[in-house]
């Protein structure tokens, strides 16, 4: 699969890349869970309860959060400590601030993109354009984006909730190709759904869609859009251009990012 991709990519003229963001570029579901892991320790601590009621707290709240991570008739701090209020309930609700944010400290952390990641895009962007589309409402997507300190590894970011349309439609995956000034056939898009990253980049007629399923083993339904390429990890687009594969090399990535120890690449 890496040969063929690697094959396609030079003939059919790769010149932009636009990468989904949440559980694609940052492991969004993974480390919601693991900071609400360690909340949940830290109650038990706090309050001297047993796990299995600490795990629930928490189990409420990631539910509750993930079902509406925004209100618009608030902010998101406030938002976001009504949650944990209710999660609480009235014994522990009197520490709802705290606990929330010492959740937002622990979700940052495990979301932060890795070091070798990082090289990655920048490597990326010595040859190519990249980009985000992202689905979601703009002050939570906004903040993922400047809590990780992302916005100057990428030529575009587009935030669905700025727009009018979202993933599938055609029309955000266009809006980023006319503002990077690239033809749609130029464009890879990289992204963990189906219904939403893969439907719209070939519903746009990209060049190219790339799945990074959530789980392994899969399986594509009958109706199901089918990727052109699947991979396990957005790291292993590094194999497949063959100047990324070169640069992790050490063609031209900066020298203090270098590192020629093989478990970087692991």
């Amino acid at each position: 699969m890496e040969t063929t991709l690697e094959n396609k990519a030079r003939h059919m003229d790769v010149r932009c890349i636009l990468f989904d963001l949440d559980n694609t570029l940052i492991q969004t579901r993974k480390g919601d869970a693991e900071a609400c892991d360690k909340i949940a320790n830290d109650l038990r601590n706090r309050y001297q309860i047993s796990k299995d009621k600490a795990t629930s707290i928490c189990t409420s709240f990631l539910k509750n959060f993930r079902q509406c991570p925004e209100n618009t008739l608030m902010n998101l701090d406030t938002w976001r400590t009504l949650l944990w209020s209710q999660a609480l309930g009235e014994q522990f609700r009197h520490d709802a601030d705290k606990i929330y944010k010492k959740w937002l400290t622990q979700r940052y952390q495990h979301l932060a993109l890795s070091k070798k990641l990082t090289i990655l895009l920048k490597n990326l962007r010595k040859k190519y354009q990249i980009g985000i589309i992202t689905n979601g409402t703009s002050s939570a997507q906004w903040e993922k984006i400047d809590m990780l300190n992302i916005r100057d590894l990428f030529d575009i970011i587009l935030v669905s909730g700025d727009l009018v349309c979202e993933k599938p439609d055609r029309r955000i995956f266009w809006k980023a190709c006319d503002e990077l000034h690239v033809n749609p056939k130029h464009c890879l898009i990289v992204g963990d759904k189906l219904e939403t990253d893969i439907l719209g980049g070939v519903e746009a007629q990209l060049g190219g869609t790339v799945w990074v399923p959530l789980s392994r083993p899969f399986t594509l339904k009958q109706d199901d859009p089918v990727p052109d390429y699947v991979i396990h990890d957005v790291m292993e687009l590094r194999w497949l251009l063959d100047d990324v594969a070169d640069a992790e090399k050490g063609r031209f990535c900066p020298e203090d990012d270098c590192n020629s120890n093989g478990s970087d690449f692991s």
